[in-house]
């Protein structure tokens, strides 16, 4: 009695290598699109940005409408300090919050609600969350602030540093955690003085992967910090920043503020794409 075997029910084998060189051309297709667009943004960049460039652009301020020269100095100025100030809030509180949920995993119902709203945060638009910012913080003081466009830049990179946060603290192998205990160790200072310093590269990463988000923030701050002409360090007062300076200027008629729009833009372009490269390598290297 014989047994015989059909083989030919399914696909070919040249079938099946023609499908995967379509498959694979396209991916490669759409990669060299999506370089091709990058490259493109990146080339008028600097076709109309680098003739804005010069020293300046970093010793004066923002001139009036109509007349020539004048800098984004108070623009730079304002942009580091309410950044500055919204990571001073916004890393203690993530870092916190992701050593919660990662090192006291007992509080289920508590972590999956704080991960919940986390997620949420981590996806609403920066304009609610400058609305919101502006309804709580700008109208109960009774005037715009760079410390209003500070917290609300919080709110935006508080989710990110969480989330990074904690995939960098739940890598970690249970090993040292239980080691330390057995030392009898107290729990507060196994966090602070063992867990937080081997993941110390990965939770710098997430503080320089937030700055960088929060960096090109626009929307929040045309509702809270507003902008000025003037050179203030005060963050009480309405703050000049890149963001809406930019925004502002490449809207306008004058050449030479839309000069300056893409000079900003120049600025910005260069510390979000340099914290990202810093903290890849300092990811990588720690």
């Amino acid at each position: 009695m014989q047994i015989s075997i059909n083989i030919s029910a399914g696909p070919s084998i040249s079938a099946r290598r023609i499908k995967d060189w379509v498959f694979s051309a396209l991916c490669f297709l759409a990669a060299v699109f999506g370089i091709g667009v990058l490259a493109l943004i990146l080339y008028c960049l600097l076709k109309l940005g680098l003739p804005g460039l010069s020293l300046s652009l970093f010793t004066e301020s923002t001139p009036p409408p109509s007349v020539e020269g004048g800098g984004l100095a108070n623009a730079i100025v304002g942009t580091l300090i309410i950044t500055g100030i919204a990571m001073a809030i916004a890393a203690p509180v993530g870092i916190l919050i992701a050593t919660m949920l990662v090192e006291f995993p007992g509080k289920g119902k508590l972590a999956a609600l704080v991960r919940f709203f986390n997620d949420v945060l981590l996806s609403a638009p920066s304009i609610l969350v400058g609305l919101f910012t502006y309804a709580f913080m700008v109208r109960t003081l009774g005037h715009f602030s760079g410390l209003a466009g500070s917290v609300a830049l919080a709110f935006i990179a508080i989710p990110m540093v969480v989330r990074t946060a904690e995939g960098v603290l739940a890598l970690l192998p249970v090993q040292v955690r239980e080691a330390a205990v057995a030392l009898g160790i107290p729990r507060w200072k196994v966090t602070v003085l063992i867990i937080w310093r081997a993941a110390a590269g990965g939770i710098v990463t997430a503080i320089l992967l937030a700055t960088a988000r929060i960096t090109g923030e626009t929307a929040p701050l045309l509702f809270t910090a507003l902008s000025n002409n003037f050179f203030t360090g005060n963050p009480m007062q309405p703050m000049a920043n890149l963001p809406v300076v930019m925004f502002n200027y490449a809207l306008s008629p004058y050449e030479n503020w839309q000069n300056l729009a893409w000079a900003g833009a120049i600025l910005i372009t260069v510390s979000i794409l340099g914290l990202s490269v810093v903290a890849r390598i300092f990811f990588r290297t720690r």
